[in-house]
Order: C-alpha cells, then sequence, then structure tokens
C-alpha cells in the first residue's frame, strides 16, 4: 500500500486574501502508525486518531524522517471525512487569534497536545501571513493506493 498527500490552504480576513497547496510528504513513523493500526484485528475503526492539524512557522524542507513540524504554534481537532474508498480527507479552521504569524508548515497528527503524538505527513509551502483576525482553512487529503 502507498499513501500520497496533498494539501489545500486558505487565509480569510473579510475575504478570501491567499491560497496554497502543495504536495506532502508521508513520515517513515506515519506509515507504521498505519500498519500497526491495520495489523491490530481487534482496533475498531473510531480508534484511528489520526485526526488533527498543525501549523507552525518551520522552513525545513520536508522529510520522511520528520517526527514533528519544525516549530509548531497551534494544532486543531479536524473533520475527517472519506471521499472516496481510498481518500482520507481532514479539514479544519485556524479560527480568529488562533495560530497568528508567518504560516509555513502543515502536518497530520495522532493527538491533540502541541509537540507529542505521531505525525503521518508534513508539508512546507511560502509563507501565508496569518493576522490575529484572520481565520485559516486547511485540507489535507491521503490517497491510498
Amino acid at each position: 500500500m502507498k499513501l500520497k498527500g496533498r494539501w489545500w490552504v486558505s487565509l480569510y480576513g473579510p475575504e478570501l486574501k491567499e491560497k496554497r497547496s502543495g504536495d506532502n510528504v508521508i513520515t517513515d513513523d506515519g506509515l507504521s502508525f498505519v500498519a500497526s493500526h491495520l495489523g491490530a484485528a481487534a482496533v475498531s475503526a473510531t480508534a484511528f486518531d489520526m485526526k488533527y492539524i498543525a501549523i507552525g512557522t518551520g522552513s525545513s524542507a520536508e522529510d520522511s524522517s520528520d517526527t514533528a513540524l519544525g516549530a509548531e504554534i497551534a494544532r486543531i481537532t479536524a473533520t475527517v471525512s472519506n471521499v472516496t474508498g481510498a481518500i482520507y480527507r481532514l479539514s479544519g479552521t485556524f479560527p480568529s487569534g488562533t495560530g497568528t504569524g508567518a504560516i509555513t508548515e502543515y502536518g497530520v497528527f495522532s493527538t491533540i497536545t502541541t509537540a507529542t503524538g505521531t505525525i503521518l505527513s508534513r508539508d512546507v509551502e511560502d509563507v501565508i501571513n496569518k493576522g490575529a483576525n484572520d481565520t485559516l482553512t486547511a485540507i489535507t487529503e491521503i490517497t491510498l493506493s
């Protein structure tokens, strides 16, 4: 099984300010997490907890050996859906006052607690400057093939 990820990010003030998109890197720890979950026959589908999106200001290139974002500043619980039989989608919004700064990196994690948990994927893109009154919407899709 192969996993491939893609991100779409939109910054809003009173209206749309900026959009970004890009491919991400599925991490080694993320692959191990998925394999462990699939291998545990007693685990129900509701126990798969890769449902948290984090943003940060780090600029180092993403790598499969990443275990965290470079400089995480906020994490939220995403809305999870299954687009088709092979696409796992997470979407979430960082509201006004949450995750303010020069956002460059995005990640999917297994816990809500900042700087902990297993990272499934990471993406680094050009800066989006999120002001205190802005909201940032992030969507990622992990495609299994």
